[in-house]
């Protein structure tokens, strides 16, 4: 059972101007080693974990698979406090994903990522409202809005929607806001200020520094997939060695996101 201190100082890890950086875990040995040099809490990467099991992220990881990868990995982090992310919750309907979370409330978490993906904001409102009744006060909920990822009109409007969006989510529960795919600091300053929720970005290639994130007032930022796709690089690079006998080096490319996506 993971008791309320727990989840009160992870809610207080979400501090505007003095962020929460996240690495992402995606099985035990990662989870492990992000626990081991001293992280705050332990995030989750679904792409991640899917890519491990030799499934394509976006639809390929079940509830099945998800749960059982989430309870090695809140296992391995050895009492770090650990937030999942769930994807679109995966269920059809609000008391489907409410019935998902509680089943990872169950193995200890203390915060759960859901997305918006495809669905309308009032859809997807509803879903976090289900949540948010059936879980309880103490879970930290960030939902993420996925309009700059799909990133089909001008940053102005984008922003509006996010913003739109957003303020629906925090009225229906959100206790937080995720935008991966907002880059600009214009953006992440207007995100910040239109919304009346802790702020979650994600580091991009090119985007903001940590540093410029703080200034900006981002209360988190995650690494997203980025961590598993350096370890990937790595193994791909020391692979290609072996058989020549090659000296390994790392590289400092990560595979991209599409690329491993692709092996499946």
């Amino acid at each position: 059972m993971t008791s309320p201190e727990t989840f009160a100082r992870f809610r207080s890890l979400h501090v505007a101007g003095s962020p929460l950086v996240l690495a992402n875990a995606w099985d035990g040995a990662s989870a492990a080693l992000v626990a081991r040099a001293g992280a705050p809490a332990v995030a989750t990467t679904s792409a991640g974990i899917a890519w491990s099991l030799g499934l394509p992220d976006g639809g390929g990881l079940g509830r099945a698979e998800a749960l059982a990868s989430l309870a090695r990995i809140v296992r391995a982090a050895g009492g770090t406090p650990v937030t999942a992310d769930l994807e679109g919750g995966y269920g059809a309907s609000p008391s489907e994903t409410a019935a998902m979370v509680a089943a990872a409330m169950e193995l200890g978490v203390v915060g759960v990522n859901l997305e918006d993906g495809r669905r309308s904001p009032e859809e997807f409102a509803a879903h976090l409202a289900a949540v948010r009744d059936s879980c309880g006060a103490e879970l930290f909920i960030n939902a993420r809005t996925d309009v700059f990822l799909a990133g089909a009109a001008g940053e102005e409007d984008l922003v509006g929607e996010a913003l739109r969006r957003g303020r629906a989510y925090v009225g229906a529960g959100a206790d937080g806001v995720f935008a991966p795919g907002a880059v600009s600091a214009g953006a992440i300053a207007a995100l910040v200020r239109g919304l009346d929720a802790p702020l979650n970005v994600m580091l991009s290639p090119g985007g903001p520094s940590l540093d410029e994130l703080a200034a900006l007032g981002v209360a988190r930022i995650s690494w997203g997939s980025g961590l598993a796709e350096l370890a990937y690089a790595a193994l791909r690079d020391a692979a290609a060695a072996t058989p020549t006998g090659g000296i390994f080096t790392a590289s400092a490319a990560p595979l991209g996101y599409g690329e491993l996506n692709s092996l499946f």
